[in-house]
């Protein structure tokens, strides 16, 4: 059974993490990009929403046990297929050709408030979840795409207190510095709020792949040029 699912409510794709947790492995980066081929092929689509069916997460980023099972076994191939599959999803939500907005109904932990953030928007339930970069605690350093497209999703000082302390952000702290759109009571109100503003989007694709395009054509080089040095060299834990 796919761990990340879509369905289409009028023009908007909703994008589903379907899996508890939602940690990120082989199977989550195989299926997440299965979803955004499907999306991309129906022309109808003006926007989408990422979000998660489980009551408690959104996404707690990276399953830390698998990939330090697959480094273990020196399965190395494996992680660097799945580090540029995961490259390839933040890539492609950067560059989709429609808004792509992140309702974020749970905790965003790591890679899960990484790829919100890879998101042209975000709302936020403030009944459950925290949001946060607990990497300073585990010892996995961002790559450097990952801090570029960070930095486009909230602004300079927070980003600096997050990544440095791993301190949990809830709903109301994000929407005082900007970085979500809106902070809502609940599950139903978040997902109402969120296809509302998407819906909003009723624009023709090709604008919104030439804006994007140029607006993050920076973050696209770092991503491609400067994350391989990481990846190859399998440079993506910190022991001490």
């Amino acid at each position: 059974m796919p761990v990340v699912t879509w369905k289409k409510e009028n023009k908007i794709a909703v994008v589903e993490m379907c899996n508890g947790p939602n940690r990120m492995n082989k199977v989550f980066s195989r299926d997440f990009n299965q979803c955004l081929d499907q999306v991309q092929q129906d022309t109808d689509i003006r926007a989408m929403v990422l979000t998660s069916t489980d009551e408690k997460n959104f996404s707690q980023g990276i399953d830390v046990e698998w990939i330090g099972k697959k480094i273990q076994d020196q399965d190395n191939d494996t992680v660097m297929v799945f580090m540029y599959a995961m490259n390839k999803i933040f890539k492609r939500l950067l560059l989709f050709p429609v808004p792509v907005v992140a309702a974020i109904n749970g905790h965003a932990f790591g890679n899960g408030a990484i790829i919100s953030c890879a998101c042209d928007f975000r709302f936020m339930k403030k009944d459950r979840g925290f949001f946060c970069f607990p990497e300073v605690d585990v010892g996995i350093p961002f790559l450097p795409g990952m801090i570029a497209f960070v930095r486009k999703a909230m602004p300079e000082p927070l980003f600096n207190q997050m990544i440095l302390s791993g301190q949990r952000m809830t709903a109301e702290d994000l929407k005082a510095h900007n970085v979500i759109i809106k902070a809502c009571g609940n599950q139903e109100t978040l997902m109402t709020e969120a296809l509302a503003f998407a819906a909003a989007f009723d624009k023709k694709p090709g604008i919104f792949r030439e804006l994007k395009q140029r607006m993050h054509k920076e973050l696209i080089r770092v991503m491609d040029e400067q994350d391989p040095v990481y990846i190859d060299a399998l440079n993506l834990f910190v022991a001490d």
